[in-house]
């Protein structure tokens, strides 16, 4: 069965004062493409959750996100006194130098300056990981289950486009007789038109040289053998993005060469009702994993 790049997954882990939540995006990618944001806390276990992405999402363009919000006093953020106290006696030196009037609220501004603000960093525990690696692969299941639902409804779409296509070319197949006919018709009225006599067996032997050129059967078996193969390669157990988007291609060959041969207004019209089907499908198919 095949499934979507196109997914939301989350989870939620408390662990001590801890609240973690973890949030996995993706969308279409040619490639594994993975953006992260870890809050530093957990910046040593980085390579460890990428390694758990690239094994479980294969492909996509893929946004991870871990917040965690902190209860009491157990935030790891602290005020830096030292650097703090550095900073109001250079405001006060700076003032008195320039003749500049204090800010009203000068300390919320000092906050913001570099350093300010430390964040007293810790090698994370076993047993904290063991919480939080169970909340990244949760949030990659839910990522996975969201994954198979598009799944489904992609490939219901693309049952649906590939039986209008068959169907069309079922349509072509009423119309070939009447082309051969007008075709023969059209070049026996010129020639009596132009008033030139000509030798009769050679005339249907050149005109049966000519229809068979025009001959469409080889395309449409083709056709029919590309529909197929793209049924049989959706519904295998692995999703095949690739492969249903290079089936795709020679699908859209053989109808190309379809509407060069039919020389028929109704037959072409068909032909760009069947591109129309197609060129849905191809749109899909940058979706699928």
């Amino acid at each position: 069965m095949i499934q979507s790049m196109t997914g939301f997954g989350k989870s939620e882990a408390e662990f001590c004062n801890k609240k973690v939540t973890v949030e996995i995006k993706s969308l279409n990618s040619k490639q594994m493409d993975i953006t992260t944001r870890i809050p530093t806390t957990y910046r040593d276990k980085e390579m460890e959750i990428r390694n758990l992405l690239f094994q479980t999402l294969e492909r996509g363009k893929v946004d991870f996100t871990i917040n965690i919000d902190f209860a009491g006093k157990s935030s790891p953020n602290r005020l830096n006194a030292s650097i703090i106290e550095s900073y109001c006696n250079d405001v006060r030196d700076i003032s008195e130098k320039l003749g500049i009037p204090l800010p009203a609220d000068w300390f919320s501004t000092i906050l913001l300056l570099p350093e300010a603000i430390k964040t007293e960093i810790s090698e994370t525990d076993e047993e904290e990981w063991n919480y939080l690696k169970a909340a990244v692969e949760s949030a990659v299941g839910n990522l996975l289950a969201f994954r198979t639902q598009e799944g489904k409804m992609l490939e219901k779409l693309f049952i649906e486009k590939i039986n209008a296509i068959k169907n069309l070319s079922k349509q072509i197949e009423t119309l070939e007789q009447e082309r051969i006919e007008i075709i023969s018709r059209n070049i026996v009225t010129s020639l009596q038109t132009l008033d030139i006599q000509y030798d009769k067996n050679r005339f249907e032997q050149e005109l049966i040289y000519y229809i068979d050129r025009l001959d469409v059967n080889e395309e449409k078996n083709r056709l029919a053998n590309h529909l197929k193969y793209f049924l049989e390669t959706l519904s295998s157990e692995k999703s095949q993005g690739r492969k249903l988007g290079f089936i795709a291609q020679e699908i859209g060959r053989e109808i190309n060469t379809l509407g060069s041969k039919s020389n028929h207004a109704g037959m072409q019209k068909i032909v760009v009702q069947m591109k129309d089907e197609l060129e849905q499908i191809k749109e899909q198919i940058l979706n699928v994993l």
